[in-house]
């Protein structure tokens, strides 16, 4: 009986030691039968909780152990659901220079950030533009009041493409390189082609094909026997300028098939979309040259606060163009350089006749960068 109070003794300092390695311990351990957790000590690093978030490592006190928790993560990663969606949107709507002046100034825990917005924007966006069936006909389609000719040449040229791949897979295969990215691209096309050979059947391509002369592409489209003679001729005063036989060969593609080439477009614009950015800066930065006031840095934050914000209305006026809604295509053209106004005056502290001018300013910028993007994906698009 006398070892009773030694051993007693022995494993309460053996609690004490291991408090001491691992403080956090038997607490916050507990949970109860709805998921719910009672917390001592933050979970994450086992500092002292004084509140609803550690201060230590600012992870929440309070931990839900549920599946519809779960769903609440996933959506608080994708829209930071607490209250930071819904606050920033408004504001980025009716009172956009509130919120980059903000946001600049350094009152960002409410807003969601700029650059997450608009890669969030640019998915969602390019989501609805695929389901609301893109930006008009693409090449997947067949305008059946195009000429004969027409139609007969996008199959043909979509044929020439489908050769020019597998010319290009088998000196792949031949060479060892690899071919995962060629093989992709040839199924994309034999894809297209099954549907543009469903839709011969009903307007009347087959006989199209056989009474016109068909659009060729490629190196049949620019070789001597193409346009006769004269052609020829042609032709063998080009065979030492590369330069000059690639824009002729490109421009062949695009004017044989300009709708596939609008495809191509669609499907691959949202990949350098963020262009925008750093194209747009050079124009917003000469409406305040040299300016100590306004750094790039606040230039950057309007500027992508701006895009992302331009591309919902591009988005609304898409989806309502697509379901004949002329009053939703119609109210985001005209908002736009309203919003632009707005923005412009509340990041800047601008006055009226100010923010006007440099509003109608940027719009031409704005329209400049834009053929600049669009001269950029046309040029990595047919070099392709």
């Amino acid at each position: 009986m006398s070892d009773i109070p030694e051993v007693m003794g022995e494993l309460a300092q053996a609690g004490m030691v291991a408090r001491a390695v691992e403080p956090a311990a038997g607490e916050g351990g507990g949970v109860s039968a709805d998921g719910h957790t009672a917390e001592g000590s933050c979970l994450n690093c086992g500092e002292k909780l004084v509140g609803p978030h550690c201060y230590r490592c600012g992870q929440r006190a309070h931990v839900h152990r549920t599946l519809a928790a779960f769903m609440h993560d996933l959506v608080h990663g994708v829209l930071h659901f607490e209250g930071k969606f819904w606050r920033t949107l408004p504001l980025l709507a009716w009172r956009p220079g509130t919120l980059t002046r903000e946001y600049i100034d350094g009152k960002r825990a409410s807003y969601i950030s700029p650059i997450a917005l608009f890669l969030f924007t640019v998915f969602v966006s390019f989501a609805l533009f695929n389901a609301a069936g893109g930006f008009g006909d693409n090449a997947m389609k067949l305008d059946e009041n195009a000429p004969k000719e027409i139609q007969a040449g996008v199959v043909t040229a979509l044929d020439g493409e489908i050769a020019r791949a597998q010319d290009q897979l088998a000196e792949a295969k031949a060479q060892g390189r690899d071919t995962a990215a060629l093989e992709k691209q040839l199924a994309e096309w034999e894809k297209t082609q099954e549907v543009l050979g469903s839709a011969q059947a009903s307007i009347g391509l087959g006989d199209a094909k056989q009474g016109a002369d068909p659009v060729v592409t490629g190196p049949a489209a620019t070789g001597p026997a193409a346009k006769g003679p004269a052609a020829a001729a042609k032709a063998d005063t080009r065979q030492g300028d590369k330069a000059g036989q690639w824009l002729q060969d490109t421009w062949e593609k695009a004017k044989a098939n300009p709708k596939l080439l609008l495809y191509k477009l669609q499907t691959n614009a949202y990949k350098l979309s963020w262009l925008l950015i750093p194209l747009s800066l050079p124009f917003v930065w000469l409406l305040f040259p040299f300016s100590r006031k306004f750094r790039m840095y606040d230039h950057t934050v309007f500027v992508t606060y701006s895009i992302s914000f331009m591309t919902m209305l591009v988005v609304v006026a898409s989806v309502a163009s697509a379901y004949n809604v002329e009053a939703l295509v119609i109210a985001p053209i005209l908002y736009a350089p309203f919003h632009l106004y707005r923005s412009l005056r509340g990041t800047y502290s601008l006055t009226r006749m100010g923010a006007l001018l440099r509003m109608i300013l940027l719009s031409v910028g704005c329209f400049i960068a834009m053929m600049l993007f669009v001269i950029i994906m046309f040029g990595l698009v047919l070099s392709g």
